[in-house]
């Protein structure tokens, strides 16, 4: 805020709410934590650059530009512009998205486990050796 000459503490006033919103954030940090997730899993020493272009880009293809975690959304609520979040909204917007990094837990325990070796083809490998 002192880089634009604003006050340094303040409350914002910016509303973000309804279901659009909402489904939006879950929608963000569904992908942060499938994102990091999936680093960890293929390539963890990408997981910055990996986090920076998921962030940068769910800014532009969500209507809430991408909060992405409870820890941000609290932030932007000591910011009145336009990034802010009036803290009325807080709680709806922390739910959802906590339901998104939920449901990336579970998509990616998912689809990211290691493959597990059937007893059947290995029996079959074994008698074609």
């Amino acid at each position: 805020h002192g880089i634009f000459e604003l006050p340094l503490v303040q409350i914002s006033t910016h509303a973000r709410t309804g279901s659009g919103q909402w489904f939006a954030e879950a929608v963000a940090a569904f992908g942060l934590v499938f994102t990091i997730l999936a680093g960890l899993r293929f390539r963890s020493d990408a997981i910055p650059w990996l986090v920076g272009l998921y962030i940068t880009a769910a800014y532009w293809f969500t209507a809430s530009t991408s909060f992405a975690n409870p820890a941000v959304a609290i932030a932007r609520a000591f910011s009145n512009t336009f990034a802010g979040i009036r803290p009325v909204d807080l709680p709806a917007f922390i739910v959802a998205e906590i339901l998104g990094a939920v449901v990336a837990l579970l998509v990616a325990g998912w689809l990211l486990a290691e493959p597990k070796s059937s007893p059947v083809a290995n029996s079959k490998l074994k008698a074609a050796e």
